[in-house]
Formats: structure tokens, sequence, C-alpha cells
């Protein structure tokens, strides 16, 4: 596979912080001098997690109690306690959604648009079967009507059905032989060559070639030279290696190949069942699944229709029987028509269907595996489970954001926006090794709230001492309550 074609897909930088917590705390503290700034620092960044944990409790509280009324498998019942009218009950589960969609733009989710839906399926990784969902059993009025109150740039066409939010970037590998598929990528490129050969190429390729991919994600193929296979990860430049591009040869086909894909690193996925003429769906499922790769992203599309045979399938039963056909008659026409070699014609007819039939069968066994798989291994939960992660995983993000920017004016003194949005990005890279796009509007937006910046004339900010920043945000309830417990010897 040395002289192939890469296949490069230029990726958006994300504004999530991809450090834990404790680590970034720790590393920052080593990294001031004195010992007692030092305790400030750590004293500091308690009560800045405690401060902003408080901010949100409430908002918490109340996503959580809206979800519980339309949580799919008791919400029912709760919502028949209410005894609510249907307008109250459409009230209500348009703030819940509100309220999901804040937490899913804080916790830097971002709404799949077309252009990504297309780029991921541009390409085949381990899932080879066309999915479809059977949009019949979805709802399609919920996220309609919130859609119409609240305007999002890029909707793709699915949003009145289900929505798909993702974040971060990963990679998967899988090492194997992969016989049938190269089996069936050297029918595929023998195909085409006939195809090419009776011009029959333009006529069934006449499908939506010049679908647009740009925005937030490319799809770039760039021919590079053999000994070339590294990738910028400073502009998050991600390679496809896959089957379809690799070369033909003795080595390819006999020994084990490594294929990759980049991966959603966190999807989630909202939608709502359709209900029946006696029965009216109230349930909406949050569905949180992990590092899916993009090729294969249709298994986490809800209420999947079972895959059947594609039409490219049928194509080649058709013509293959069409060819069987035409062949054994032209020799029984003969003067001397050999039984052998009719049924050769037909053995190999025959064989070439049953071909076609028992690879679609192994894909579908394959499709169940990924299934299964997604369901056990890469779905991390769903309902409430979901939402108290993303309730944890704002607040993580915002005292991240809040820390490292003040961390930086401790450090460099007086900076304008640009300039710290500068040096936060340069230190998370050369102290973690890692990179993000950090968003130092929020930062910014939340040091003012807690009081602990001040704005020169010129627009430059300045952060406080690190004991006059514990001053201003005072003792914390948490804080009070660990003392108590101290001195009582309370469990």
């Amino acid at each position: 596979m040395d002289q192939r074609k890469k296949e490069v897909i230029r990726l958006e930088r994300e504004s999530v912080i991809p450090i834990l917590k404790p680590r970034l705390i720790m590393k920052l503290a080593n990294l001031i001098e004195h010992s007692s700034d030092r305790a400030e620092f750590l004293k500091l960044c308690k009560r800045v997690e405690y401060t902003i944990r408080a901010w949100y409790l409430l908002q918490f509280e109340d996503l959580m109690q809206l979800y519980s009324l339309f949580d799919p498998v008791h919400g029912a019942q709760k919502l028949e306690q209410q005894n609510l009218s249907p307008a109250e009950i459409d009230i209500l589960e348009q703030n819940f959604l509100s309220y999901l969609f804040q937490v899913m733009e804080k916790s830097n989710f971002k709404i799949t648009t077309d252009e990504e839906i297309d780029v991921a399926h541009s390409g085949q990784y381990l899932l080879n079967l066309p999915i479809t969902v059977d949009e019949s059993k979805l709802d399609k009025t919920l996220l309609k009507k919130y859609f119409e109150e609240h305007h999002h740039d890029n909707l793709p066409d699915f949003a009145d059905k289900y929505v798909i939010f993702r974040r971060g970037i990963g990679i998967d590998r899988t090492t194997d032989y992969f016989f049938m598929e190269k089996v069936d990528m050297i029918i595929a490129r023998f195909w085409a060559y006939l195809l090419r050969l009776t011009r029959l190429e333009k006529l069934l390729s006449r499908r939506s070639k010049g679908q647009n991919k740009k925005d937030s994600m490319k799809n770039d193929e760039i021919s590079s030279d053999a000994g070339q296979t590294e990738v910028d990860e400073d502009d998050l430049y991600v390679e496809r290696v896959r089957l379809e591009n690799m070369d033909v040869s003795s080595s390819n086909l006999r020994s084990k190949i490594t294929i990759q894909e980049p991966t959603f690193d966190r999807i989630i996925v909202v939608y709502r069942r359709s209900g029946t003429k006696s029965t009216i769906e109230r349930g909406i499922f949050v569905k949180h699944f992990k590092n899916i790769p993009m090729a294969d992203m249709e298994i986490v599309l809800p209420e999947k229709r079972n895959p059947g045979l594609t039409p490219m399938d049928w194509v080649k039963f058709l013509v293959s029987a069409v060819v069987g056909l035409v062949a054994i008659i032209t020799s029984m026409e003969m003067p001397k028509a050999d039984p052998w070699v009719i049924f050769a014609v037909l053995s190999t007819v025959i064989g070439y269907c049953a071909k076609i039939y028992f690879t679609f069968q192994q894909n579908m066994a394959a499709y169940q595996n990924l299934i299964t798989q997604s369901m056990y291994d890469k779905q991390l939960d769903s309902g409430k489970g979901t939402l108290l992660h993303l309730c944890d995983d704002v607040i993580q993000q915002e005292v991240k954001e809040v820390i490292i920017s003040f961390y930086i004016l401790m450090e460099q003194g007086k900076a304008t926006r640009q300039d710290l949005d500068q040096w936060c990005e340069e230190l998370i890279k050369e102290e973690f090794g890692e990179s993000c796009n950090f968003d130092v509007d929020d930062a910014i937006h939340k040091l003012e709230i807690l009081g602990i910046v001040t704005r020169d004339s010129i627009g430059r900010y300045q952060c406080v001492g690190l004991k006059r920043a514990n001053e201003i945000i005072g003792t914390t309830t948490e804080e009070l309550v660990l003392k108590v417990k101290q001195n009582s010897g309370a469990p």
C-alpha cells in the first residue's frame, strides 16, 4: 500500500479543552515558583469550581426535573400525575429542549450539518451496507417546532426528525486480513473496468456527483509521495486509509493490512418516536456514543431499517442472469452443443450470484456485530445518565477556561483579547501537547462575572493578585462544610 493516493479529511479545530482538570491544575501549580503563591492558586481553583458549580445548579435541576416528565421509561406516568393539558405539556417539552441545547452548546457540542454527513458517508470502513432510517417511526413535530422558534444555521435535512450532536476527533484503526473485502474490491474494480469498456459508466453513475463538501469539514484527496505518511496535526488533517485505495499486489492480498478512519469522539442523538392514532408519544430519547468512525456513522441512527441488497447488487444479479442466459442459448443453437460448456456457463453464473448473496450475508453479520458493539461498547449512556454527564462536563470545561485564562494573565500581565486567546492556545500546546480553539470570549465573560479581572482604557485585561482574587470570591459553602466535617470528625 505504498504507492496509493492519500485521502485526507481536514477538520475544524474545536473549543473543547481535552485535558483532565486535576492534571491541568497540578501542572499549572507546579509552574508557579513560590510555594505561598502555589497554595493561593490551588485555593483559587477550588473556589472557582465551587462557584461555577453553584451558578449552574438551579439550571441543571430544572433540566433534570423537566426530563423526568419526558423520560421514555417513566415519564408518561409522571405526566399523568401532573394532570396537565396538551398545550401545557407542549410548552414544557420546548423548555426542556431549550435547556438541553444550551447545555450542549456550553459543552462544545455542535449539530452535524449535511456537508459533514456527506463527507462521513463518502467512504466505507467496517460497515458495508446501506443503512436508512424508518422515518415513519419518528416524530416530525417536536424538533420542527423547536427549530422554528430557535434559528440554527446549516441544519441538516433530517433535523425535524432527529438531531446528531458531535464533539471531538479521534482515530480508529483495524488490522485484519479482510479476505472477503479484498475479493469484493477486485470484483468491483473489474466491474468498473467493464462499465468503462462498454461505456455504461456514465449511465449508471448519474448520481449526486457534485455535492458540496465545505464549511467545517473538507474531504481533500491529496496526492503525495510514497514516503510521506504523516499529517500535520496542528492543522487537524486526518487520513483515511481504506481498502478501496490500496494497490492490488500479492503481498497486500495475502497479508494483514491496517485500515484507518477518523472518529467522532462523542456523539449524542436526540429524537422522539412517533405515536399512534390512540396514543400520543411524549418520551424524548437522548443517547450518548463514543468513538464512532465517521464512515460508520449510520450505526447511531435511530429506528434503522434492516438493510437489504443494494441496487448495484440487483444490477449484478440481472446482468449475470442475462449474460448466462445469452451464453446458454448461444451454446444450444450451435450444431453440436457441448453439455459441459453449458454446465460450465451455468455453474459460473450460479456461483457468481451465490457469491453476491453470501457476501451480503457476511455484511449482515458484520452489521449485527457493529450494532451490538455500539450498544455495549460505544454507547456510553442514555437519558438521565447522559444529562448528568453533560452537566458535569459543562462545569469542567468552564472551570478549565477560567483557570487557564487567569494563569496566563497572572504570568503575562496585561493582554488584549487576541493576545490572551493566542497565549492560552500556546500554553495548552506547549505544556500538554494538545490543540484546541480556545473560547476566549466565554473565559473573559466568566472572569468579569467573578470580578477577578479589570480592563484598562485601551481594552487590555489584567487580573488581580491571587490573594485578592480569593478574597473577592470569598469562602464558599463547600469550604465551610468541609471545615465543619474536619472539626467534628463527621463521616
